[in-house]
């Protein structure tokens, strides 16, 4: 989709904003499921999060879940076994060693760029290492992963749409982001290396809805930063469908990296003029300027360097999701956008 056919696409979204969310949160009932042994036991890390509580509501209801996190889970299924632990603790191994468990999602992963570095990096490295450690010595058969399409980096140079084979380029700019990248090439590295576990990598353009990432929370601000000169195009996908492609990675016989694309793409001006936001267009180094201050007194959401997402594009093809995974986004880009105002 060239930026012609996405402004045609923005007029047409226009018209039809209005109006509550159409028949897709009552097809929920109706995603996408894994078929699988009833004996088999799913463990998820960091199932007490948004994307965590969502995929359980969902496989619980024909496989054991078992959650490790550690935050509480009051509203958890009363057939879901939570531990309340940190994932790092040896306690993971026991919990592999004592249940059935033939498949991990890996969805314990530390985003917070105000946590310490060196204890941010343990959170999410050395746990992970851990964890694929554990999985080989108590027959783990799957491993999925989510990581993240921005791995690749805005830039002013990326092609139009990238695929799974392109460079790794989210830190060049943005150290603190460092070892999200190490975390998608640990599990690069463990698909390579172990055959004999099926695992899957999971790439997803920007997540929308009730999650509490940058994305969402920057859509939420009634009067958004905009940089002066620059309207990249962006790829948006509801929280709901990234939960369905976690679903399809756990089939038996799937492995591999898959780029994650929602309903297509559309120019940042336009997602901000859909949702009735009004942008405060700044010159960028008065931008970056307010921003870096804002963060450093502890007003602001959102890192200085994360200030290149709203100047550079960084687009994702989703040919191999589509092809080999099965994976097509069930919301459209009106419900993708407004999912971030729902209180569902």
């Amino acid at each position: 989709m060239d930026a012609a056919q996405s402004t045609g696409t923005a007029g047409a979204l226009e018209s039809s904003l209005e109006g509550a969310l159409d028949r897709h949160e009552e097809d929920d009932a109706l995603a996408l499921r894994a078929p699988v042994s009833a004996q088999d036991d799913v463990l998820i890390t960091g199932v007490c999060g948004r994307m965590g509580k969502l995929l359980t509501r969902h496989l619980h209801r024909e496989r054991g879940v078992i959650g490790i996190d550690r935050r509480p889970f009051p509203d958890r299924p009363k057939d879901v076994v939570h531990h309340q632990f940190d994932l790092r603790r040896k306690k993971t191994q026991e919990v592999l060693r004592s249940r059935r468990v033939r498949a991990v999602v890996h969805l314990g992963t530390m985003h917070d760029m105000r946590a310490d570095p060196a204890q941010r990096h343990s959170w999410n490295v050395v746990a992970l290492q851990k964890l694929t450690q554990y999985a080989l010595r108590y027959g783990v058969k799957k491993l999925v992963v989510l990581s993240s399409a921005n791995v690749y980096g805005p830039h002013p140079e990326n092609p139009q749409f990238l695929s799974e084979e392109a460079p790794l380029l989210g830190a060049q700019n943005f150290s603190a982001i460092r070892d999200l990248m190490e975390v998608d090439m640990l599990a690069q590295n463990f698909l390579w290396k172990h055959p004999e576990v099926e695992t899957v990598v999971l790439r997803p353009c920007h997540i929308l809805g009730r999650v509490r990432n940058a994305p969402s929370k920057y859509l939420r601000l009634r009067n958004p930063v905009t940089v002066w000169g620059f309207d990249p195009m962006v790829q948006p996908i509801h929280e709901r469908d990234v939960v369905s492609a976690l679903q399809l990675a756990l089939r038996p016989g799937v492995r591999g990296i898959y780029n994650l694309r929602g309903p297509g793409e559309l120019p940042l001006s336009h997602v901000l003029r859909l949702l009735g936001r009004t942008a405060r267009p700044l010159p960028a180094w008065l931008a970056k300027r307010a921003l870096r201050s804002l963060w450093n007194s502890r007003l602001g959401s959102f890192p200085a360097p994360e200030m290149d997402h709203i100047r550079f594009p960084c687009m994702i093809d989703d040919t191999l999701a589509r092809n080999e995974l099965g994976f097509e986004p069930r919301y459209d880009m009106r419900a993708t956008l407004q999912s971030v105002d729902s209180d569902r």
